[in-house]
């Protein structure tokens, strides 16, 4: 969101900072439960939107504006990169955030700033939580994931599971090696029937 629309006053993630604001060098504590917001995920796993995020908070008047410091805490939901089982998991980010009281000069678009007495803390949970997620999670390290041919999981899989490897290069050889009658087709010093009674 642009740094300088207001936010949207039923935002959860959008916080009154009007007494902090009045009163330079004051600092008060958060700690809330709030419902995430969407696209908080990679194609692999994130954050449900609506679940519950716990976030813990520290909010200062400073001479630039309002810092926001802290941690949130959320459970993860998505599906192994390897075997494709779900994945369940917790996960604490920090955040930390200076927002302005007015935009600085020769700041662009990503300058957080105090709108109408209150700071947007929803793209601060975003850019942290979103860089801290694995592009390819596992469900543990060891994981063996899917056989390449069949797809079974190579951990369910026989000891004797094992497929025959064949180098495409060789095809046309091994097709030319293989026995005559069961290729279905003569070899070049069989004779077939018709050739004999061509020779009659």
């Amino acid at each position: 969101m642009p740094a300088s629309s207001s936010p949207a006053a039923s935002d959860a993630w959008v916080v009154s900072v009007k007494d902090l604001v009045r009163s330079p060098g004051s600092m008060r504590t958060l700690e809330e439960r709030w419902p995430a917001p969407e696209a908080l995920s990679t194609p692999l796993i994130g954050i449900p939107e609506d679940s519950p995020v716990d976030v813990e908070l520290r909010l200062e008047a400073v001479h630039e504006g309002i810092l926001v410091t802290g941690e949130a805490h959320a459970e993860l939901v998505g599906e192994c990169s390897r075997c494709l089982d779900p994945i369940r998991d917790g996960i604490t980010v920090d955040l930390q955030e200076l927002f302005l009281s007015a935009p600085s000069e020769g700041g662009g678009d990503e300058e957080r700033l105090v709108v109408h007495e209150t700071v947007d803390l929803e793209p601060v949970l975003r850019d942290a939580v979103v860089t801290a997620l694995p592009f390819q999670p596992v469900c543990r390290p060891d994981c063996q994931g899917l056989c390449p041919e069949c797809g079974i999981r190579l951990e369910d899989a026989p000891d004797d599971h094992v497929h025959e490897q064949l180098d495409p290069r060789w095809a046309a050889l091994a097709a030319l090696t293989k026995d005559p009658a069961e290729a279905g087709t003569a070899g070049p010093d069989q004779k077939t029937s018709s050739d004999e009674t061509e020779e009659r």
